[in-house]
């Protein structure tokens, strides 16, 4: 037996996106997204509502990153996602994060978050709030590495429950894609 939940933005796992942003006066800019993934091959999709002054950054200088939010940063990562940037001017220093700047865009990189995509503006529909963007680069701290490789477990990535309102760790490795399914030819 199943049972129904009428339509509902449930899905899972949904990761936790910090998108960074400078405005115009180089003044920087963080909050927190759930509702975004890959898009296309080099390309990310995040919904974005417009009144966000993030996205009046990103509609102002077309650029920006997206860290992975991770188990070590829950209350950081929450916190800039729930203080609006447009009451509170400091909330990037008060959110305890520090900032570099991004190699290849003109957006900041949070040092505390290990990998990060630097992107560039496609698209914004604002009546639906969706917005794409192209991948110009990723980048993540060398601690996050296994053998010059980005290493999951390493960058510990945190997941958002919709139903629960959670923040949940990624788990262990349950197969092996592209090659489990083989033995079912």
């Amino acid at each position: 037996m199943r049972k129904s939940f009428g339509k509902q933005t449930f899905m899972f796992p949904m990761p936790v996106l910090i998108i960074a942003t400078y405005d115009e006066h180089g003044n920087a800019d963080a909050m927190n997204a759930a509702w975004g993934g890959i898009h296309d091959t080099d390309q990310i999709g995040i919904c974005l509502s417009p009144e966000h002054k993030t996205v009046k950054n990103i509609l102002a200088l077309k650029e920006f990153t997206v860290s992975m939010a991770d188990s070590s940063h829950v209350a950081q990562c929450d916190y800039v996602g729930i203080e609006s940037a447009n009451k509170v001017s400091d909330k990037i220093q008060k959110s305890g994060f520090t900032l570099s700047k991004a190699e290849k865009v003109n957006a900041p990189v949070i040092n505390e978050l290990s990998m990060c995509l630097e992107c560039r503006l496609v698209s914004y529909d604002e009546s639906s709030g969706y917005m794409v963007a192209d991948i110009v680069n990723v980048n993540c701290d060398e601690k996050a590495l296994t053998d010059g490789k980005i290493d999951i477990k390493k960058v510990d990535p945190i997941s958002f429950d919709p139903v629960s309102h959670g923040y949940y760790k990624t788990g262990d490795r349950a197969g092996n894609a592209f090659k489990d399914g083989l033995a079912l030819r």
